[in-house]
């Protein structure tokens, strides 16, 4: 027996959010937007015994209730209808995808399923800025949103120079090879850019997808792939940190603050979006309690010996006791500036990585790879590398699987083999 069910996509919302209808049949299960939205303070979910559960509040303060849950009532006959004609008419259950066409063409008949693509790229920003990242419950940052406007543009700088129409009908395996062809060779991206743009594209289309405003699902094929690419980053060993931390400049304020700020990601391992946001109210004792703002996780850090001198240093002047952050760009300046007359961090590396399609290898000075990533990077694989677990570390820098973390931290064949032998030593004794 075929269940149809009404939810909200954002339950906790401040701001209407779209209604989804849910249909069970036949242990299959699709999800389907009606095109209907509603402020979940005037939503009623939860007690089945009213007459309008799972329909909106009878109230005063929204007088389309009447009006709306009528429309929701005649969603339901027609979901219902569609799917006894089609098992009567074709002796079978239709699959969800078939289903989901159906409804598309029955149910979404208003205006909405004659957006074309960059009509709906462009909604889905502007909705962006009310919408909550399902995944932390918290609004969509606008880095993220910058993300989106960012390949909107390219899409239709392609679209322009490869005199080429771009709809939802178009976004085929073709359009995939042309399309990263085209940032690839004509943009010059780097492999791991690509692969964020084509990612991004993928949101667009599971959106409008999960909308019905796209039944074409090219895009779900394997090879319809994001590309990604290992990248050498470099991290500062222990000893060229303190190099770091006994520099002097007591000269030059600017980028003495700039040092020792740098110096609470290398020993907190935070983002710089946490450590720069550190506030007096997350400093408990010997402790450094925060909630995560790209994860939204709650960690607790012990606050290393090299933080607490620098807290006496700015007790007083600061409520937190730490310097005052700055851009994350300026930053990033700042810190090549004193790093480059640092003699341990003159040493030449290398950085192999595909640009263009081409392979490079590009050879710089230390120094001149350090940013405030670096920091963090720094903090887990100095870590591991004195044989802290890895699970003991990504509960600190919120890596959900181990892989992920080897992936993350930058380890030489030869010092994972001096780990393994500072185990066998740590058993031995």
């Amino acid at each position: 027996m075929a269940e149809f069910n009404f939810y909200l996509k954002e339950p906790k919302a401040e701001t209407p959010t779209p209604i989804i209808l849910f249909v069970s049949w036949n242990d299959k299960r699709l999800k389907f937007y009606i095109n209907e939205s509603i402020h979940p303070k005037y939503w009623q979910s939860k007690d089945k015994s009213k007459s309008n559960y799972q329909r909106a509040t009878e109230t005063k303060k929204f007088k389309e209730h009447d009006e709306l849950n009528s429309r929701l009532d005649k969603v339901i006959s027609i979901a219902k209808i569609t799917l006894t004609r089609y098992i009567n008419e074709n002796d079978q259950q239709p699959s969800i995808d078939v289903l989901k066409e159906l409804y598309v063409k029955k149910i979404n008949n208003k205006s909405e399923t004659k957006l074309d693509f960059f009509e709906f790229v462009e909604k889905f920003i502007l909705d962006s800025k009310n919408r909550m990242n399902e995944k932390t419950g918290k609004p969509i940052n606008e880095v993220t949103i910058r993300i989106y406007k960012r390949s909107k543009a390219l899409l239709q700088e392609f679209s322009k120079a490869k005199k080429k129409r771009i709809d939802f009908e178009t976004i085929d395996l073709d359009f995939y090879h042309d399309y990263t062809g085209f940032l690839t060779s004509t943009k010059k991206f780097s492999a791991n850019t690509v692969g964020k743009h084509i990612m991004t594209l993928k949101t667009f289309l599971n959106e409008a997808t999960e909308r019905g405003l796209n039944t074409t699902f090219a895009f779900k094929s394997r090879r319809f792939k994001v590309i990604t690419e290992k990248t050498d980053s470099v991290y500062l060993t222990e000893s060229e940190l303190e190099d770091i931390r006994n520099y002097d400049l007591s000269n030059n304020s600017r980028l003495d603050r700039v040092r020792d700020l740098f110096l609470v990601g290398c020993w907190t391992g935070l983002r710089f979006s946490d450590f720069s946001a550190i506030t007096e109210e997350n400093i408990k004792g010997d402790f450094i309690e925060i909630e995560t703002k790209k994860t939204v996780q709650k960690i607790s850090i012990p606050i290393h010996s090299t933080v607490m001198n620098i807290m006496q240093k700015y007790k007083g002047k600061y409520p937190n006791s730490l310097p005052p952050a700055i851009s994350n760009a300026k930053m990033n300046e700042y810190i090549k500036e004193f790093a480059k007359d640092i003699t341990s961090l003159k040493v030449k590396t290398s950085k192999n990585f595909t640009k263009g399609g081409i392979n490079v290898t590009s050879r710089n000075q230390k120094f001149d790879r350090i940013t405030t990533h670096t920091a963090r990077r720094s903090f887990a694989t100095n870590l591991f590398l004195d044989g802290v677990s890895a699970i003991t570390i990504m509960k600190i820098t919120g890596h959900k699987t181990e892989k992920a973390f080897l992936l993350y931290i930058k380890v030489t064949p030869n010092e994972n083999a001096k780990i393994l032998q500072l185990h066998w030593q740590k058993k031995k004794n």
